[in-house]
């Protein structure tokens, strides 16, 4: 990076950050802070107007902002695609509003960069299940109570459950599997639960706010894999193996049967490290995947495999019974 990029990508930081350190902007860039200093300087005598507050960090002046007219044309490919995403996979409102930030982009984008974005626009397809009609717009109401502290009261149709139930959630964040959901302290249950947003009836944003939460969704993740059970299972999965659909949806469903970790092989293998409490439920998920994983441990898992395979192949194996 030269010098004119790396001050300009330091003032952008500055517009983004309430306050940013010297020695996070030298380790970003991979600069001394001797350089960040005089990098900064060179900032001040351009006439931004810096604060600077010894160990702390420096900061612009309240309300001054510039727009930021420099994309590259790589950064407006990828905000392309982050459009894409936001229109199939969230709510309508929320594809409107990616939708809106992209016209404003594409109005400070010169005019080559604009033709690009134009050609390439077709070539660029995400392809996903769209929310049911039949299901309110949550995603962006959920993001609003999650950054607000909003207490929501939702009719949640279960899917181990005959009619829907009603209660007020404390939000605290989202996730996207296979589909989306909302994890948050339940009043009703007294504990956290996650939902998933196409089972949300209604939903509406209570005028009460929450005190904040020191939970993440990191914590809630770590403390299902510790309330399921502590038995450790390692698998490596080899997505070569099986069909791309299928090694997809074992890396997007892995967060509910017990995952914590995993890690590249020098094979080229993935390994997974899950705790479970049931084994049973643990193969009936892995079984799809046979011939693409390798359990590692425990053996009693493979024997659970094992003998689900074979009531599979007993039962759809079985020569058929002759009709009386």
């Amino acid at each position: 990076m030269n010098r004119f990029d790396r001050i300009t990508a330091i003032f952008i930081q500055l517009q983004s950050k309430r306050v940013v350190s010297g020695p996070a902007l030298a380790e970003r860039f991979g600069v001394s802070l001797r350089t960040i200093y005089r990098d900064l300087r060179t900032l001040e005598l351009a006439g931004v107007p810096l604060f600077g507050e010894p160990g702390v960090g420096y900061s612009l002046a309240e309300g001054y902002r510039l727009p930021p007219v420099m994309f590259t044309r790589e950064e407006a490919t990828a905000l392309l695609t982050a459009e894409k995403l936001a229109a199939r996979l969230t709510d309508a409102p929320t594809a409107r509003l990616s939708g809106a930030a992209m016209d404003k982009l594409r109005a400070v984008l010169r005019r080559p960069d604009r033709d690009h974005l134009e050609t390439l626009g077709p070539h660029i397809q995400v392809f996903g299940p769209r929310a049911p009609a039949d299901h309110p717009e949550a995603y962006q109401p959920l993001v609003a109570a999650v950054a607000t502290q909003r207490v929501v009261h939702l009719r949640y149709q279960a899917a181990d459950s005959r009619a829907p139930t009603t209660r007020d959630v404390e939000p605290i964040g989202l996730y996207r599997s296979r589909h989306w959901h909302v994890v948050a302290y339940c009043r009703l249950r007294q504990a956290f639960r996650e939902f998933r947003l196409d089972r949300i009836e209604h939903l509406e944003l209570r005028a009460e706010t929450f005190a904040a939460r020191p939970e993440t969704l990191a914590h809630y993740w770590a403390t299902e894999a510790a309330r399921r059970g502590k038995e450790k299972v390692v698998i490596r999965f080899e997505a070569g193996a099986v069909l791309p659909a299928l090694a997809q949806q074992l890396l997007d469903t892995k967060r509910q049967y017990g995952w914590t970790h995993e890690q590249p092989l020098p094979d080229g293998r993935l390994e997974m490290t899950l705790l479970i409490g049931s084994f049973d439920y643990l193969a009936a998920w892995l079984l799809p995947f046979a011939g693409g994983i390798t359990v590692v441990e425990p053996p009693a898992l493979r024997e659970h495999l094992r003998a689900l395979a074979q009531r599979a192949h007993d039962f759809f194996c079985a020569p058929e019974k002759m009709l009386t």
